[in-house]
This record gives structure tokens, C-alpha cells and sequence, in this order.
């Protein structure tokens, strides 16, 4: 009897643990980000931009990134994402895919304007900056090639 009652100790133990790990990575994912607003931005080329993906604004996370569609008119890339409540961005601001560095990740890096109109739920940033493929670059920068 003595065993069974050491093994459920164990075994509520490691449920306990379990479940502490589990809230720890849903905070440190970025699961529990409660309430923001959701804007649209459309690109050209979107490459290593996906669902869960930063959003930044000067360096500092503010959002991730929630979906990805195709618009099927214009052939352009559809990202919607996220925004934390109390970020009031300026109705021109621009959207750009950034990298961390040569070999880093993607993030969309969003770059605030001027005016005095803010953005709301559901609203558009129109002025966007596509991905840089890299190797294309130095692929042309290698053959001295210039044109596009």
C-alpha cells in the first residue's frame, strides 16, 4: 500500500511540473498577449516571413505576425498581424521585411510617420518594403550584372 500512495506522490509530482512548464512557454511565446488590434499590409515578396513572426518597432517586439494569404488579383502576399494594445501607429506608416543580420531570421520591422491620424483594427498600411534575396544580390554583385 505504502508503494502505490510513493508512486502517486511521483507520478502528481510530475503532473505538477508538467503544468508549470507548460504556462511558463505559453508566457514566454507570447500566447497570453491579450487584447492589441490586427493590421493589413500587402507585399511582393515576403520571404521568411511567417505565421508567428516578429512584428517590431524600433527593435522591440509589439506583435507577431497572425496570417499569410495570397491575393489572387494582384498576385501580392497578405500579411495580417498583430499590434499590442496601447502601440498607436501613425496612419503612414510603412511595413518592411527586415533581418536579423546575415544569417539571421526575418522579422517585419514596422517604421512609424509623422501624422496625427493613428491606425485602427482592421485597417491597411499601404506604403510596404519587400524581402531582399540576398543571393540574387551577390549573385549579381559576383557576375558585375547591375540590371533588374
Amino acid at each position: 500500500m505504502s508503494s502505490n500512495l510513493v508512486e502517486s506522490l511521483i507520478g502528481a509530482l510530475v503532473l505538477l511540473i508538467a503544468g508549470w512548464f507548460l504556462m511558463f512557454a505559453y508566457e514566454r511565446t507570447d500566447g497570453a498577449m491579450a487584447g492589441g488590434y490586427t493590421l493589413v499590409a500587402k507585399f511582393n515578396q515576403i520571404d521568411g516571413i511567417g505565421v508567428g513572426s516578429d512584428v517590431r518597432l524600433a527593435g522591440v517586439k509589439v506583435g507577431s505576425v497572425l496570417s499569410n494569404t495570397l491575393d489572387t488579383q494582384t498576385f501580392q502576399a497578405v500579411v495580417r498581424f498583430s499590434v499590442e494594445q496601447g502601440v498607436e501607429l501613425p496612419s503612414d506608416t510603412a511595413a518592411a521585411v527586415s533581418q536579423e543580420g546575415l544569417l539571421g531570421g526575418k522579422y517585419l520591422r514596422l517604421l512609424p510617420g509623422g501624422m496625427l491620424e493613428t491606425l485602427a483594427d482592421g485597417d491597411e498600411i499601404e506604403e510596404t518594403q519587400d524581402a531582399v534575396d540576398l543571393i540574387s544580390l551577390f549573385g549579381k554583385f559576383a557576375t558585375g550584372d547591375s540590371k533588374e
